[in-house]
C-alpha cells in the first residue's frame, strides 16, 4: 500500500470516529436508579469528561438494572455489549476474589477502623482489579450493611430459623452465611422486593440506604443493630476499551471519575446517618443485642472469616494483614463501640 493510500485510510478512520485512541462511547449499567446520588455524580462527571475531551470520550448510562443484574452486566461486558458497570465489589469476585476483604462478617465494628483499614488497603483492590483487566476508579463505601428482617432476630439460632436472601453468584456471603449455620436462598437483587412480599424469603442483608433505594424497608419490621459487613461498589470499566483511547484521555476520565467516586463515598456516609433515622421513623425497630449475644455473634463470624480463607475464597496473607491493621489501630485511638 502507497504512503497516500495508507494516509487515506487512517484520515477516513479518524474522521469516522474508529481510529484507536480517537474516541469512545463507554456503555456504563447499573442498578443504581435514574435520580439517585449515584446517577447524580456520574452523570456530572460523565459531562465534565465530555467537555475536556471535546466529546472525544462520552458515556451512555443504562440505570436502574435495565440491562439486568450485575452477572448479567459483567456477562454483557464480555461480549463487548457493555463497556463497563457501576456494580458491588461481590459480582467481581470470579476476576478478584480478594477484593471482597472487606466483606468479613462483623470484621468491622466502627467506621473509624473502616477508614483507617482503607487508607492501607483501597490501592490492594484497585490494582488487583486493574490485573483481572477492569479499570476503576477508587472504592465508594456503602456503610454496613444489617440484618433486616420480618421477625425479631436476637441470635444466632433466631437467624438459623429465617429465610434468608443472599446475592445470586456470591460464594463469598455464601460461605458467610453457612458459617451461622444457616441454608440461604440466593436470587438476583431485582427478586428481592416480591419475594419478601411473597414471603419466599423473610430476611435480607442490606445497608439502611440500600434497604431504602430499593424499597425493601417497606417489607421489614426489624433490624438487628450489628454491623454485619462493609458494603463497597466500584465503577469497572474493560481494561481493554480503556486503553483504547489516548493516554491524555485516559487521564481525564481517570481524574475525572475518581473525583466523582470520591464524593459518592463521602456522600454515601451522610446519606447512610440519614437513612437509619428514615427508617426508626418508619417504625423499624432496631434490636440490640446483650453484649454476650453480640459475642456469641462475633465468635461465630470470626470462624466464617477462617472458613473463607481454609477454602481460598481470601488469601491468607491479605486477611492477616487487615487483622493487623485493626490491631494497629487500636493500639493508636481508645477503642470505640458501635452504637446507633
Amino acid at each position: 500500500m502507497t504512503f497516500i493510500k495508507q494516509f487515506t485510510l487512517v484520515l477516513l478512520l479518524v474522521l469516522s470516529g474508529f481510529a484507536p485512541g480517537y474516541a469512545a462511547t463507554f456503555k456504563i449499567a447499573t442498578i443504581s436508579p435514574e435520580g439517585s446520588m449515584w446517577m447524580e455524580q456520574m452523570r456530572q462527571g460523565a459531562r465534565e469528561v465530555a467537555t475536556e475531551t471535546q466529546n472525544r470520550v462520552k458515556f451512555k448510562f443504562y440505570p436502574g438494572g435495565v440491562m439486568g443484574n450485575d452477572k448479567a452486566v459483567l456477562r454483557k461486558i464480555r461480549i463487548g455489549q457493555l463497556q463497563g458497570g457501576a456494580v458491588v465489589a461481590g459480582s467481581l469476585s470470579a476476576y478478584f476474589p480478594a477484593n471482597q476483604i472487606y466483606s468479613q462478617p462483623m470484621k468491622f465494628t466502627t467506621l473509624d477502623e473502616v477508614d483507617y483499614v482503607r487508607q492501607h488497603m483501597d490501592s490492594f483492590i484497585i490494582d488487583g482489579l486493574n490485573k483481572a483487566g477492569f479499570v476503576t476508579f477508587g472504592i465508594a463505601g456503602g456503610g454496613f450493611a444489617y440484618i433486616m428482617s420480618k421477625e425479631p432476630i436476637r441470635t444466632v439460632q433466631d437467624l438459623q430459623r429465617r429465610k434468608v436472601w443472599i446475592p445470586d453468584n456470591d460464594k463469598l456471603s455464601q460461605d458467610a452465611v453457612a458459617a451461622f449455620g444457616v441454608a440461604p436462598i440466593p436470587l438476583p437483587i431485582a427478586d428481592v422486593r416480591t419475594s419478601l412480599q411473597s414471603g419466599l424469603i423473610d430476611t435480607v442483608a442490606t445497608s439502611p440506604v440500600g434497604a431504602i433505594v430499593l424499597q425493601w424497608h417497606t417489607q421489614i419490621k426489624y433490624v438487628t443493630n450489628i454491623p454485619l459487613i462493609y458494603l463497597h461498589a466500584v465503577l469497572a470499566i474493560d481494561k481493554k476499551k480503556f486503553l483504547a483511547i489516548s493516554p491524555q484521555d485516559q487521564e481525564i476520565v481517570t481524574r475525572v471519575m475518581t473525583h466523582a467516586f470520591n464524593q459518592i463515598d463521602l456522600q454515601n456516609r451522610k446519606d447512610d446517618s440519614k437513612a437509619i433515622a428514615a427508617l426508626k421513623n418508619q417504625g423499624i425497630k432496631f434490636i440490640t443485642p446483650d453484649k454476650p449475644i453480640r459475642n456469641e455473634w462475633r465468635e461465630t463470624a470470626g470462624n466464617a472469616s477462617k472458613k473463607m480463607v481454609e477454602s481460598g475464597t481470601l488469601p491468607k496473607d491479605v486477611v492477616d494483614k487487615m487483622d493487623r491493621l485493626l490491631k494497629e489501630f487500636h493500639t493508636k485511638e481508645p477503642t470505640k463501640t458501635h452504637d446507633q
